[in-house]
């Protein structure tokens, strides 16, 4: 199980927004999760056994572009059929910080209906804001926070200037390494 993940559970489609896998001493091994109702928007937290069968929601993907946004909206385009679906913010939750325009996604469809978005596993962005670097501080593993141009604030290594295009992580959001062009 992994964020952003949709699964099927006590009959409805629930996406996954945290996981966290815990093997407590001699117990059997666990997955600790923060579930999203898709339906209602309710938040639930569920504790999963290494036992315990989850189904992943049977459903139809395509890979779409991001497009742009417009208010809480989202909009995907199909890059064979021009076909264009939206998603709203509330749907996409925190994967909004890594929509960056013309960006590939997988869309993910139930019954017809666009449901969530599956992103690749990390994604470059350009670093809009950050503290100038620190002279002298290379022989330390420092960090500083970077405003990436989606409005994500990660933290960096001290090297990373503002217009530099850095990539990061979807799963986590962390930074990765710097991406040269």
């Amino acid at each position: 199980m992994r964020r952003g993940m949709i699964v099927k559970f006590e009959g409805d489609l629930w996406r996954v927004h945290e996981v966290e896998h815990q093997t407590p001493g001699n117990l059997r091994a666990r997955v600790q999760t923060k579930l999203k109702n898709l339906r209602s928007g309710t938040m639930k937290d569920q504790r999963f056994r290494s036992e315990d069968d989850v189904e992943k929601a049977n459903f139809e993907t395509k890979d779409m572009q991001y497009l742009y946004s417009e208010g809480n909206d989202h909009y995907f385009m199909d890059m064979r059929s021009y076909e264009q679906v939206h998603l709203n913010e509330e749907v996409l939750g925190e994967m909004v910080s890594y929509l960056v325009p013309n960006m590939m996604v997988t869309v993910d469809f139930h019954d017809g209906f666009p449901v969530g978005i599956e992103l690749p596993s990390a994604v470059e962005m350009k670093v809009i804001e950050t503290t100038p670097e620190v002279k002298g501080a290379t022989a330390s593993a420092q960090r500083k926070p970077a405003t990436l141009e989606t409005g994500l604030i990660v933290q960096v290594p001290s090297f990373i200037q503002k217009g530099e295009t850095i990539r990061v992580s979807t799963e986590d959001g962390s930074y990765l390494e710097r991406v040269n062009r």
